[in-house]
């Protein structure tokens, strides 16, 4: 049983992973066995978490660079490289905004910059995933529980997050007939720099954490786990489910600051 855990030399691409959740699932991979291409911005966070692939015996291929309008060219540099695409994480999301508003006050120009981020990259990971996965393959998309209830004070990237779910739900029965499988993991709260920066107040994390009935923080080795499964044999027969890693907890017990925080 063990074994069905695994995804030796299969070929994955895991965009946002140049650091927390994004990094820690390209890592479960490499651990699996798989070969892994990386995206993130920031060139510095990709050489380290390719170092950590290498470090598991497996090949790292970075290709740094904004996601949005670039999931082909991931695609077929990854195909290029290793001569395959198994598996394809569309983990890239957040917010590029450092204020928040309610949905009645928030810009245009941001609602559509959080959906190009949130859904429309994914969007096009997926169709560029799928283009490459001709017989078999498994996508899965990380969301948010900000898209199954509502969000005050980030309404844009909670709509952009109930997209990716439906997107998720649509894309496993279109491509369920070419064996592509297709999932998504909503992460609770996971301790990650980018979560302390949206927090705002350091103390709260010990309030968030007594939300929690399993009584503690999630880490983005919980996440890992998670998608690891979705992508190997073990999870052969799971596609078009929304899974929520989260502890226990099924609703949000803290707010983001405010614009006037």
């Amino acid at each position: 049983m063990l074994d069905r855990f695994r995804v030796q030399d299969q070929v994955a691409v895991v965009t946002g992973s140049g650091q927390g959740i994004g990094r820690a699932i390209a890592w479960a991979l490499a651990d699996a066995g798989a070969h892994v291409a990386i995206n993130a911005r920031r060139l510095g966070d990709l050489q380290e978490t390719a170092a950590g692939i290498e470090s598991r015996g497996r090949e790292a291929l970075i290709v740094a660079g904004d996601i949005r309008d670039f999931c082909e060219t991931l695609a077929q540099r990854t195909v290029a490289r290793f001569g395959r695409l198994d598996i394809w994480v569309n983990n890239v999301g957040g917010s590029d905004e450092k204020d928040v508003h309610t949905l009645a006050d928030t810009p245009d120009a941001t609602f559509r910059a959080q959906l190009e981020l949130n859904l429309t990259s994914a969007f096009q990971g997926c169709k560029a995933a799928a283009r490459h996965m001709p017989q078999g393959g498994a996508i899965v998309n990380i969301t948010s529980g900000a898209g199954t209830r509502g969000s005050p004070m980030t309404g844009p990237y909670a709509a952009a997050k109930a997209g990716l779910i439906n997107l998720t739900q649509t894309l496993a029965l279109e491509l369920a007939e070419q064996g592509v499988r297709v999932n998504c993991v909503s992460p609770g709260p996971v301790l990650t720099e980018a979560f302390r920066e949206v927090l705002g107040v350091e103390n709260k994390l010990d309030e968030v954490a007594r939300s929690i009935p399993l009584g503690r923080m999630g880490t983005p080795d919980d996440i890992a786990a998670m998608v690891l499964l979705l992508c190997s044999p073990a999870g052969a027969w799971i596609t078009g489910e929304h899974h929520l890693i989260a502890g226990g907890r099924t609703q949000r017990a803290y707010q983001y600051r405010s614009k006037t925080d």
